[in-house]
C-alpha cells in the first residue's frame, strides 16, 4: 500500500513546479494586508474558493511576501491511495542555528 509523502521547502522554483503541475494559482486573501504588507498568502486550485474571496497575485509578490513572512511550504506528494494530492499548508520557518 502507498504512504503518503509530504516535503517542506523554500525553494521558489520547486514550490511553483509544483503549485502549477497541479493547475493552480497564487492568491491572497481579499480583505486582509494593509500598506507594505500584501496579506493571507493562499494558492487557489481549479474549483477551490474562487474570485470572491481570493485575488491573483504575481509570482514574485508572492514569493516576495512569503520570504518576508520568513514562511515555508508543507506539501503532500500523493495520498496514501496513491492519488495525486494537492494538499499544501504554509508554515513558519524553523529557525536556523
Amino acid at each position: 500500500m502507498p504512504r503518503t509523502e509530504s516535503r517542506i521547502t523554500t525553494d521558489h522554483e520547486e514550490i511553483k513546479h509544483w503549485v502549477e503541475d497541479h493547475r493552480g494559482t497564487p492568491v491572497k486573501v481579499r480583505g486582509t494586508g494593509s500598506k507594505g504588507d500584501v496579506g493571507i498568502l493562499r494558492i487557489d486550485f481549479p474549483g477551490g474558493a474562487g474570485e470572491d474571496n481570493l485575488q491573483k497575485i504575481p509570482w514574485d509578490q508572492w514569493f516576495e511576501e512569503f520570504d518576508n513572512k520568513h514562511l515555508a511550504f508543507l506539501y503532500q506528494q500523493h495520498k496514501a491511495s496513491g492519488e495525486d494530492s494537492t494538499f499544501f499548508k504554509l508554515i513558519h520557518r524553523k529557525e536556523e542555528r
